[in-house]
């Protein structure tokens, strides 16, 4: 017998059961929701106030709302954090956030300054 996390709730899984193995496909996507529906107009609401586009500002907000629940932090709070940088800050923050939640062969980027260095990075051998 093989247990699963998307099966928590319904039983143990038996592979050799048609309904439980229904059960646990037809449920495989399905996620609980762990926000409120205050606190996910609250974050929408937060980024089209900062300019976001519609589409843009739901996808972020989903995304900041499972990471406040993975850290156990309240997004009220996050929100409030968020709300004392600049467009460039948040910019940048989004960004983190984003590439934190994605696969790692697809990453956003921004410009970090050039410290010119270089000379001193390597090894001279006389």
């Amino acid at each position: 017998m093989a247990s699963s996390d998307q099966n928590i709730g319904k039983g143990p899984f038996d592979k050799n059961d048609s309904e439980s193995t229904k059960s646990y496909f037809n449920n495989y996507f399905d996620t609980p929701i762990n926000s409120t529906p205050g606190e996910v107009d609250a974050v929408v609401g937060h980024f089209l106030k900062r300019g976001f586009d519609q589409v843009a500002a739901v996808n972020t907000a989903s995304v900041l709302l499972q990471q406040a629940d993975i850290d156990e932090v309240p997004v009220f709070q996050l929100i409030d954090t968020l709300s004392g940088t600049s467009d460039v800050q948040l910019s940048n923050i989004v960004a983190q956030i984003l590439n934190l939640n994605r696969s790692k062969s697809s990453m956003l980027g921004y410009k970090s300054a050039d410290n010119g260095d270089l000379f001193d990075q390597r090894n001279i051998i006389n």
